[in-house]
Formats: C-alpha cells, sequence, structure tokens
C-alpha cells in the first residue's frame, strides 16, 4: 500500500470520516483538502441501488451542469460533407468521416466526445471494440448521435456531460474544478443528482441513492448527506 505524502495526511485530517457533511459544505471543503498543484478536477461519486447487470436498471443519460466542468472539450464530429460548416462554425475540433474512421481503427483516441449523423453509423459501427470501453462510442441517448450536430457541439462546449452508472452501481463524474466558487460545484453537483433521480427505474427496489462521495484528484472522499443532497 502506497504511503501517504505529508499534503495528503493534512488533508484527510481535515475530513471527519464519520460524518455526512451538507453538500455545500462539503463543496466548501474542495480547495482546503485539494493535495495538487495544478486545478484539480471535482468528482462526485453516487451509489445506486440498481443492478447494472439488467437493461432497465442500466443508468445513463446526460446533463447540462449550469458551471460547466471547467475542461474544454475535444469533440470530433463524424459526418457526410452537407454538415461540415456547420459543426465547425458550433466549434468542433475535428470534423470529417473517412479519414477519422481510419485514425481510430490505427488507435488515435485524442478527443473527449464524438457526435456522429444517424447516416455514417454504420461506418462507425465496426469501432465499437476501440470506443465503446473509452465510452466514446456515439449513441442517440446521449444526445451523440443527431443530425442537428451544431446543437450538440454547443452543448458539448457548454458543458453537457454524460454519465453512466458502472458494474459496480456507480456512477462517477467531473462536476468542476477546484479553482471554481462552492457554489457552483454545488449546483453544478446539485444538477447531477437531480438528473440521475429522475432516471429512477420502476423496477428499482429499496434505497435508489445509497450513497454520495464528493473528492478532488488525489484527495480523500467526503461523504455527502445523501438524504439532504436528495430531498
Amino acid at each position: 500500500m502506497a504511503k501517504l505524502t505529508k499534503k495528503q495526511k493534512t488533508a484527510q485530517a481535515k475530513v471527519d470520516a464519520t460524518k455526512a457533511y451538507p453538500l455545500a459544505e462539503a463543496s466548501k471543503l474542495m480547495k482546503d483538502i485539494n493535495c495538487t498543484k495544478f486545478d484539480s478536477s471535482v468528482d462526485l461519486h453516487i451509489r445506486l441501488g440498481v443492478d447494472p447487470r439488467k437493461a432497465d436498471q442500466a443508468i445513463r443519460g446526460t446533463v447540462s451542469l449550469p458551471h460547466g466542468t471547467g475542461k474544454t472539450k475535444r469533440v470530433l464530429v463524424l459526418c457526410t460533407p452537407d454538415k461540415e460548416a456547420s459543426a465547425k462554425e458550433a466549434g468542433a475540433d475535428y470534423v470529417g468521416l473517412d479519414e477519422y474512421v481510419q485514425k481510430i481503427e490505427s488507435g488515435w483516441v485524442d478527443i473527449d466526445v464524438i457526435i456522429a449523423t444517424p447516416s455514417v453509423m454504420p461506418k462507425i459501427g465496426k469501432l465499437g471494440k476501440v470506443l465503446g470501453p473509452r465510452n466514446l462510442m456515439p449513441n442517440p441517448k446521449t444526445g451523440t448521435v443527431t443530425n442537428d450536430v451544431a446543437a450538440a457541439v454547443g452543448e458539448v462546449k457548454g458543458g453537457k456531460i454524460a454519465f453512466k452508472v458502472d458494474k459496480t452501481g456507480i456512477i462517477h463524474a467531473s462536476i468542476g474544478r477546484v479553482s471554481f466558487d462552492p457554489i457552483k460545484i454545488q449546483e453544478n453537483s446539485q444538477e447531477l443528482i437531480n438528473a440521475i433521480v429522475k432516471l429512477k427505474p420502476s423496477s428499482a427496489k429499496g434505497t435508489y441513492v445509497k450513497g454520495i462521495s464528493m473528492a478532488t484528484s488525489m484527495s480523500p472522499g467526503v461523504m455527502v448527506d445523501t438524504k439532504a443532497a436528495v430531498n
């Protein structure tokens, strides 16, 4: 087991591991417990009472964070030539089709989001083995398969994020940076929580949101008062 650095020990001492903090208080703690010299991301980890193996409980969706994530996302739009100009005007970093399909087949994945038009999906389907594990595969459920590529690019650049429950029943999402004002971290967190609560499947039994924690890169996790955040 790796030894804690002096900064990590100091940060850990500022967190009461037995306490569930109100969302506002947890958001304020992020700056105090940050252990890095760079502008760390602030992440929310939400444990759900679902069985991800069941199709109707494999929670996934999108949400537009009111204050963005603080990270500029690199967007690739795969489309036909008639859509290229609007995609570029909307701020897409890369636009095209065949050349990028070939690059991805060769191992290029230096992108954060891929948006595609429905008509080109047959060409992209073969990239599933490369894009799937990286959560880069365009999907209509997340709004990344659409004919309105300009609007989709604008949403991603404006703070729209996709989330998906993992095989252990947890959703991990970046909701800001340490440099954010605490109220922005709080509001982004609440927006994500609200979006996930709305997706509760009717087949899920018992407690839906079992636990929430917040942390920065390499910092200790801070337990959030789940009942207060969900209600």
